[in-house]
């Protein structure tokens, strides 16, 4: 490999002579300099020079000649004097020298255990210098642009969490041990829960055995110090690290000077917890009592289940499908209907679920709500028959467990209580893979066995009677509810010390700082999602439990009690009913960050040049040869047509039956396809189909690399070429998709999404770029061969070498007698086979060039790109063409039974048509997945195709087979576009004067119906009169437009009618200031109009509380002056400066007539709404300038033209794609 160039070393240790190794093994010369020689280095440093690295004698020569210096020194002086020093490295002069930091350390996720990860900063050009040297030095890279520091700061926000999760940890422990709960059963079990951090699984073993030495307390708090003086500096509050630090410190107060005293003991004495003794007695595996308990479990017909909520209803009609007999109850009664529909009995009261049942289950929101369903009115003691199991699932405290016991127990019924609080979340329960920590008397827990056994893919059984259970939850929540505060803390400093929150999200979740939470909570903070996946005010209750706990057995938990707090301090602020994520509001409101954190647009080209070299050999011909000694065919299982984009001479099969099968293997091919078209499936459930035919893979792999369609896997992030950018794809159109989208870019955050949780994101491996371009074919075999059965992995690729190189690894894994299943893109296929590619295939390489024929054209799509690609067709074609048009009307917005004829209509016609040609057309080209799939299929009755190559780049051509209706015609199959946005229905008072209810009616009823979010807006609300009837008409916003009042009038009258609508949450607009022009028959004259005022829209958005604010900076109603529009851009910059810190998005009405340059620049500086009018207007009326047979066609021209304006200004304001 020839040498890229040399790297200078100042300051050898383990760390650094790892990075020095790889250095070497990437191709790079390396000389290093160490002043103070380490004893313990001296094997590495044997290794290092048997590996071609020099030793030199100075700085200043470690720095002679380098392409890079690395300096890995921690003391400030000894970087100064080894730099700038007499004989420092910078004696030798550069004609320019650029300086970024890096941050080093060793990953501690599944994927990057034990690996070296480096976090550098520096200017744009720095990095573009450094960035081919820094990526040869780890495995994992990440980038800052912008000052140095960058790692620094990372490792203070990794230390908080640590700090944090110490004490939380040691917090629970006494709870738990206090309890009565052996320590190392609650480690086993929180370590395989929501509750776990790194810090709680892999440094409470230590704590426990007393292994731990004081010393560890004082580091600690020394760490913590800096992070709180650092804090105090960006004016920052960090409540729950200011609480561990003085826990640290009280601890380490305790025991003195003793600097033999363990951590074990200071804990104790901090707490007042005997834990030594709850460690030393007698442990056991509650995963075997429950299968000797489930074993010998007592039989259940009958089940009476109270709380249908989310949780509830997926455990109850889990039990229906394992063929129980239930009968369920909810105060909610649409829930009751719900679950009747599925096949449940339902009663009226609790009292009517408990009549003759073995088992019943009671899953409510807290003690009150369980109280009341037992002995409320109606109550399901009364009913119970003697001998009834039940069992209490809802999170609760176990002071309550204890005493509902002994009140049970007084009933004389023999009613046996079962203590089996859950956790899993919604899917898992419907799934009945949820886990459960259950606890009663022997006797209880055997007749309730079958029931928990159905529930739950982890049983334990803890002893301690009934309550010990519910002991278990609570010491978990005590973690989770910390961790999800912690993860919110840490964020929002981050964000508040200038750190890019996706970058460093990413960073913590292969550190020690990580927790199940962080990496669960944090992505929703950074989406700014708050979904109630589990709501705020469930914190709330659940540490309200654990201070109640706490206070009653006499165990001080500080940090616990601060986290609770907060999250009191969330739902006071109003986001109770949110997700609990949502906690990090709290810090935002305070503080004035956000810790929202987009995954940035990056610059391809200079993306692409700052990667590693790719792999010198081309693995193409080795793959060929491996196939050719490999008697297996490669058979493909796509989708849809258009997975054949990168390959030639291959067949397609568009059906599967035995004896086409049988055929195709017959002929021994190297590859061919089976077309499925199973897009109707969930990716997840194609895998499930996949597997179960298959049997257990090794790995499956998931590589979306396709170069002709500019999508590339970067840092497990996976982008979409976009002119000269490279744009996430998850905030891509194709990620909007009604059916098939998804929200992460982040592959292993992708397939968490896709299965629902049941493979995390951390869990999954990679395989870098790094890897691919510095380790070749064989570290990917390596690489394979390591990962543990069941795994799924992720290719990162940037180019055809890449996916080659993993193609060749791959084969060489399966050889090695490894089984892979690949989720892929196509230009894996080709590389697999070792495919060259060729050039695109002529109409005269077919030999149809001189045909005469027409052509099929089948468009599948009725987004507004292709409608005017359509149009742009027909108006270049002359009366030859025909057309067959599909009403987008009635399949996108009419009723079910409308789209459904709608759309038998047209394929009978296109069927039809198609049957009724008798000449072979000359080409045949269908747009769209499935249409091709089916034009193939069905209208086509093609069962083999040959791919003959590509039209155009990633635009396959097939010959059609000899059974079909056309053998041999050329099929072109052209992926679809999707551009789909949401959009604001909007109705002005003129337009509600003559449509009255009835429009409300069919706009609200539009907007249900649409496959993108649609908004219904009534604007220009200038009557109060008017907005109070528009108040009742379940609109989901309105305009207050007082801006032809005076100010304090207009205060007064936006205030009111804000009031109202909040209260029935819709959302308010209103105008400060007043446009003038024309719009809705309103006129206001130029002497009228009036800018708005910053001073004045403080005190308004204040004292009105509304949502957002329609400002004037020189805009317009109606017609711009022939001389354009002269907008005040620095007022709306300071408009917005003013709105963000209020949260408060900013309006332009009269966006009609602006460039698409200002349009640009207006949301730069934060407009986030557009009001189009006039244009769309216009559209509608110049349409009726062309003469048109019938009302109908005028209609539909007048529509036709206003959506070709609304799409485009979707276009322009960048809402394409984002529905």
């Amino acid at each position: 490999m020839a040498s890229k160039g040399v790297v200078g070393f100042v300051g050898l240790s383990d760390l650094s002579l790892e990075i020095a190794a790889s250095l070497l093994r990437s191709g790079y010369k390396v000389q290093a300099f160490e002043e103070f020689h380490l004893q313990k280095c001296e094997p590495l440093l044997d290794e290092f020079f048997k590996q071609g690295g020099l030793r030199c004698a100075s700085a200043v020569e470690a720095g002679k000649d380098v392409v890079a210096l690395v300096v890995y020194l921690s003391n400030a002086d000894q970087i100064d004097e080894v730099i700038f020093g007499n004989e420092g490295a910078s004696k030798d002069k550069y004609e320019t020298a650029y300086f970024v930091d890096a941050y080093v350390a060793k990953g501690t996720s599944e994927v990057l255990d034990g690996k070296i990860m480096i976090t550098s900063s520096g200017s744009s050009d720095a990095i573009a210098k450094a960035q081919p040297v820094l990526s040869a030095m780890c495995e994992k890279l990440y980038i800052f642009e912008g000052e140095v520091g960058a790692g620094s700061k990372i490792n203070m926000v990794n230390e908080l969490l640590e700090g944090i999760h110490f004490v939380a940890s040691m917090e629970a422990i006494s709870l738990g041990s206090k309890a009565g709960i052996h320590p190392l059963i609650v480690h086993d079990i929180i370590s395989n829960a929501a509750g776990n951090s790194w810090v709680f699984k892999n440094q409470v073993p230590q704590l426990l055995k007393g292994t731990t030495k004081k010393q560890y307390l004082n580091t600690c708090a020394q760490k913590l110090v800096t992070i709180l003086d650092q804090a105090k500096s960006v004016n920052f509050p960090l409540p729950l690290l200011a609480v561990a630090h003085q826990q640290l410190i009280h601890g380490s107060s305790i025991v003195g000077y003793d600097e033999d005293a363990s951590l074990l003991k200071a804990c104790e004495r901090v707490f007042g917890v005997n834990i030594s003794d709850a460690v030393n007695a007698e442990t056991y595996k509650p995963e075997d009592l429950a299968i000797q308990t489930t074993a010998s479990s007592n039989s259940v017909n009958r089940i009476g289940f109270i709380g249908l909520g989310a949780m509830g209803f997926g455990m109850a009609s889990h039990l229906l499908n394992s063929n129980f007999s239930v009968i369920g109850y909810d105060v909610y009664k649409p829930t009751l209907t719900r679950f009747a529909n599925i096949g449940g009995s339902i009663g009226n009261t609790p009292a009517d679920v408990s009549k003759d049942v073995d088992v019943l289950v009671i899953m409510v929101t807290n003690e009150a709500q369980a109280e009341n369903a037992l002995y409320g009115d109606s109550g399901a003691v009364s009913a119970l028959p003697s001998g009834a199991s039940i069992i209490l699932s809802s999170t609760v405290s176990p002071s309550f467990v204890s005493q509902l016991e002994r009140r049970l127990q007084s009933e004389g019924k023999n009613l046996k209580l079962v203590d089996a609080p859950v956790s899993g979340g919604v899917k898992r329960a419907s799934m009945g893979t949820l886990t459960i920590m259950a606890s009663g008397a022997d006797e209880n827990l055997k007749s309730a066995g079958a029931v928990l056994s159905a529930l739950s893919e982890k049983l334990y059984i803890i002893k301690g009677g009934c309550g010990a259970g519910s002991v278990v939850k609570m010491v978990n929540q005590l973690l989770a509810g910390v961790h999800i505060v912690s993860a919110a803390e840490a964020m929002a400093f981050g964000a508040r010390l200038g750190l890019n929150t996706r970058i460093l999200f990413d960073v913590i979740t292969n550190s020690r700082g990580t927790s199940w939470m962080f990496e669960n909570r944090v992505p929703h903070m950074l989406d700014n999602d708050y979904t109630p996946y589990s709501a705020l005010d469930i914190f709330v209750k659940d540490l309200g439990i654990v201070s109640r706990e706490c206070s009653s057995r006499r165990v001080p938990l500080y940090i616990s009690t601060v986290a609770h707090q907060l999250f009191i301090l969330g739902s006071a602020g109003g986001w109770g009913r949110q997700d609990d994520a949502g906690v990090v509001k709290v810090y935002e409101k305070i503080t004035g960050v956000k810790v929202e954190g987009k995954i940035p647009l990056l610059k391809k080209e200079a993306v692409l040049n700052s990667l590693p070299s790719e792999w010198p050999v081309d693995p193409i011909s080795d793959i060929q040869k491996l196939n050719q000694n490999n008697s297996k065919t490669l058979v493909v299982l796509d989708d849809d047509p258009t997975g054949t984009q990168t390959v030639h001479d291959i067949e397609v099969l568009t059906e599967w039956s035995v004896e086409s099968l049988v055929e195709q293997f017959r002929k021994v091919p190297k590859c061919f396809f089976i077309l499925t078209n199973s897009r109707a499936l969930s990716s997840e459930k194609e895998a499930d189909a996949a597997s179960s035919v298959l049997g257990e893979m090794d790995a499956w792999i998931i590589c979306p690399f396709f170069l002709q369609g500019g999508r590339y896997t970067i840092g497990d992030i996976h982008y979409v070429a976009d002119s000269d950018k490279l744009v996430p794809a998850g905030d891509t159109e194709f990620a909007k998709d009604a059916a098939f989208g998804y929200k992460s870019s982040n592959l292993r955050e992708w397939v968490e999404e896709k299965t629902v949780g049941r493979v995390r994101a951390s869990s999954v491996a990679s395989i870098s770029i790094q890897l691919l371009r510095k380790g070749g074919p064989n570290a990917v075999c390596v690489h394979l061969c390591s990962l543990p059965k069941g795994s799924t992995c992720i290719v990162n690729a940037a180019s055809e070498r890449d996916m080659a190189v993993f193609a060749a690894g791959m084969i060489k894994a399966k050889l090695k007698g490894k089984r892979f299943l690949c989720r892929t893109a196509a230009s894996f296929v080709s590389s697999r086979v070792g495919i060259v590619s060729k050039a695109p295939i002529l109409p005269k390489d077919l030999g149809i060039n001189k045909e005469r024929n027409g052509g099929l054209i089948v468009v599948g799509s009725y987004v507004p790109k292709t409608t005017k690609q359509v149009e742009e067709i027909k108006q270049q074609s002359d009366q030859s063409l025909r057309s067959i048009e599909v009403s987008v009307a009635k399949v996108a917005m009419g009723s079910t039974e409308e789209r459904t004829d709608e759309i038998a209509r047209a394929a009978e016609m296109a069927d039809i048509f198609l049957r009724r040609i008798t000449i072979k057309p000359r080409y045949i080209l269908a747009k769209g997945g499935i249409t091709s799939s089916d034009i193939a299929t069905k209208a086509l009755e093609a069962k083999c195709a040959k791919i003959v190559g590509q039209a155009m780049a990633g635009v396959p051509l097939w010959q059609l087979g000899p059974e079909s209706r056309h053998p041999g015609v050329p099929y072109i199959v052209f992926p679809a576009e999707e551009e789909q946005s949401p959009a604001i229905l909007q109705i002005h008072p003129g337009a509600l004067k003559q449509g009255g209810i009835p429009l409300v009616s069919c706009c609200i009823a539009a907007a249900e119906q649409a496959r993108v979010p649609i908004v219904v807006h009534f604007d220009h609300g200038t009557s109060k009169e008017d907005l109070v009837e528009v108040l009742e008409l379940g609109l989901d916003s309105i305009m207050v437009d007082g801006s032809h009042l005076s100010f304090k009038d207009n205060v007064s009258y936006t205030k009111f009618i804000s009031f109202l609508a909040h209260a029935k949450g819709m959302l308010v607009e209103a105008e400060l200031g007043r446009l003038s022009g024309t719009e809705d028959d309103l006129t206001v004259e130029d002497y009228e109009a009036r800018l708005t005022d910053v001073n004045q829209a403080q005190e308004f958005i204040d004292e009105t509380g509304i949502d957002s604010l329609a400002v004037c900076i020189g805009n317009v109603h109606g017609k711009y002056p022939a001389s354009g529009p002269n907008l005040r851009l620095d007022l709306l910059k300071d408009l917005h400066a003013l709105c963000s810190s209020k949260g408060v998005f900013l309006v332009l009405h009269g966006a009609s007539g602006l460039s698409k340059e200002l349009i640009k620049e207006c949301i730069e500086l934060g407009v986030r709404k557009f009001n189009v009018n006039t244009e769309v207007r216009k559209a509608y009326v110049d349409s009726l300038g062309s003469p048109k047979k019938d009302l109908v066609h005028v209609m539909a021209a007048a529509k036709d033209a206003m959506k070709a304006v609304i799409a485009e200004k979707m276009h322009l304001f960048g809402s394409a794609g984002k529905a």
